[in-house]
């Protein structure tokens, strides 16, 4: 097999897949002229021979008469690429969660369970509630997953054709029934296929971070803090290293004695000072390589986990006991019990569980060599609807951060004046704050969206298109929201249009291509005009990392910070494989 997987539709008409869209087509267009109990018997008899042109023309046809969506004919190339256990790229605002159904119910149909993996609670939800109608004319029960549910409605949940919910949530029901007493406390039946939503978030971005089961005994916070007030005074590069690549962070021979000195520790690299070292370590870790407002928040009293990915407070997540409390020492927040590891998983191993997985996203070619290398699954790209006329525009790269800053909020002015909408992308809590602090001072309006204000997401993505709306938002905005032109005000859509669209603009690049993809992709949605560019500085972390002092280099820079973010992944695979297996 070729080392990437990688298939488009694109123009290939005498294809096989083209084919088969041609026979649901006609198919479904004699289906669509039955009367409801005629076209309710048709999908309940199907049950008994699933083949999949008659199943995929019913689900087409229940969906136009129960939801009013007619499916394309892209969106039934990506419920086919899934239904043969395939990744399908489909791009913002093609309809994935539509697409997606058709294939949901072929596997239902087997009797096994389907689990639909979606990015976060209230996609699942959301999705769940949609589609529930769709289902239930083929005689399948649909449920969805929340942490609020007790083990009963969990029980009754997985035992249903189709399960809706995020990795999290199930990977938790699995370690708990891991350390269940008896076969009546499980939730769960054995694992058949799964339907996964963003699929490069879920088994690129999370899947090496290890779901945790965590109980018994409470961790005494004294060691960490004592450590932190001393590591506190240290200074780069006299008393510690950064290591390349900011992954690492080591005492020099200096640093060592004064740590030892002010610790009252003769030799703390003796055996028996291993606990101090250990919080020496973490300490240092917290303090130069973890930053407030980048990595966490502290919200409610409490330290948060930023995801870097995605830009929201990642729920339930902390790091290992000992660097979470080095950064509850350093930020002087009442530290969490942590106790005791029960029990473990990373998402990478829980999806191994499954008889089958497939999977889509707007952004997963690039990432398509680990995607067969890790998990066998080949990535087929599926042309849009209709023609992309976004125009995205050439980075405009500054010397320092100071003359990017008053390059965007100069074009921001300059939009916001003329009425076009702008989505601004920034990398951090502190930059999408800092940037907010420049346009409260230029007097213009804006809102800001990012790990502080999640509680106002909804509201915010729906007002985002409108007429010289401004939004400032960390990778909260790049994945999963449909923006569209006009907002809330269905009549100002064409005047949006007429002024060229959403406007999008990036303050910075990701290590992955595919996380600016995500965030270019927010304009331009179904044909829709509109504009991307980013603007750089050569201050950024990425570039100041590689050494790089030229625009030509970045995306060299970002497949190379690719290659080695896979080698780290591998290399955790082989370990992780050993320890689970």
């Amino acid at each position: 097999m070729s080392l990437v997987r990688v298939k488009s539709f694109l123009g290939m008409v005498g294809t096989t897949p083209k084919a088969e869209v041609a026979a649901i087509n006609l198919r479904r267009e004699e289906l669509s002229q039955y009367p409801d109990e005629q076209l309710r018997s048709a999908a309940l008899s199907v049950r008994d021979r699933p083949e999949v042109i008659e199943v995929f023309a019913l689900t087409a046809a229940i969906a136009e008469r129960v939801l009013g969506l007619r499916m394309f004919d892209v969106q039934l190339l990506g419920a086919l690429a899934l239904q043969r256990g395939e990744i399908a790229e489909m791009q913002t605002g093609e309809g994935k969660t539509l697409a997606a159904v058709p294939a949901v119910v072929s596997y239902a149909l087997q009797g096994r369970g389907v689990h639909v993996l979606t990015a976060n609670d209230y996609l699942a939800q959301r999705d769940a509630g949609w589609m529930r109608d769709v289902y239930s004319w083929f005689g399948l029960s649909t449920a969805c997953l929340s942490q609020s549910m007790s083990p009963e409605a969990r029980r009754s949940a997985y035992n249903c054709h189709v399960t809706y919910g995020t990795a999290n949530e199930v990977g938790f029901d699995y370690l708990r029934d891991g350390l269940a007493r008896s076969t009546e406390e499980l939730v769960q039946r054995p694992f058949a296929f799964a339907v996964i939503d963003e699929v490069d978030s879920i088994l690129i971005d999370e899947a090496r971070i290890p779901l945790v089961i965590a109980g018994g005994v409470r961790q005494d916070p004294a060691l960490a803090e004592q450590v932190d007030e001393v590591v506190a005074q240290l200074r780069s590069p006299f008393d510690y290293v950064i290591e390349e690549y900011r992954r690492n962070v080591r005492l020099t021979d200096l640093g060592a004695s004064r740590v030892e000195h002010e610790l009252r520790c003769e030799n703390l690299y003796e055996p028996e000072h291993l606990p101090v070292l250990t919080a020496v370590q973490d300490a240092l870790h917290a303090h130069a390589l973890l930053k407030l407002n980048v990595d966490y928040v502290i919200k409610d009293g409490a330290v948060e986990l930023v995801d870097e990915w995605k830009g929201r407070i990642a729920q339930n997540r902390r790091w290992p006991v000992g660097l979470h409390a080095a950064i509850e020492a350093k930020e002087h927040v009442h530290p969490k019990d942590q106790g005791r590891i029960l029990g473990s998983i990373t998402v990478q191993n829980l999806v191994g569980l499954y008889q089958r997985i497939c999977g889509m996203t707007g952004t997963a070619s690039t990432q398509a060599r680990e995607f067969w290398e890790i998990y066998e699954l080949p990535v087929t790209v599926i042309p849009t609807h209709r023609p992309v006329i976004r125009e995205d525009l050439p980075d405009a790269v500054f010397a320092t951060r100071r003359d990017r800053d008053r390059a965007v909020v100069e074009q921001i002015r300059k939009l916001h004046e003329a009425g076009r909408p702008v989505l601004v992308g920034t990398a951090s809590v502190e930059d999408s704050e800092r940037l907010s602090l420049q346009l409260q001072v230029m007097g213009v309006p804006h809102s800001v969206l990012n790990a502080r204000h999640d509680a106002r997401e909804a509201e915010i993505i729906a007002a985002a298109g409108a007429l010289g709306a401004v939004t400032i938002s960390t990778n909260m905005a790049g994945r999963g929201t449909d923006i569209v032109l006009g907002g809330v005000e269905e009549k100002e859509r064409e005047r949006v249009a007429e002024l060229g669209g959403l406007y999008v603009i990036g303050t910075s690049r990701h290590e992955a291509r595919r996380i600016d993809y995500q965030l270019r992709g927010r304009a331009g949605r179904q044909g829709d005009p509109g504009t991307s560019r980013y603007f750089l500085s050569l201050q950024d972390d990425l570039l100041v990392r590689f050494g790089i002092a030229e625009n030509s280099d970045i995306d060299s820079v970002q497949r190379t910070a690719e290659s080695q973010n896979l080698e780290i992944r591998q290399t955790l695979w082989k370990y992780e494989s050993v320890g689970e297996h």
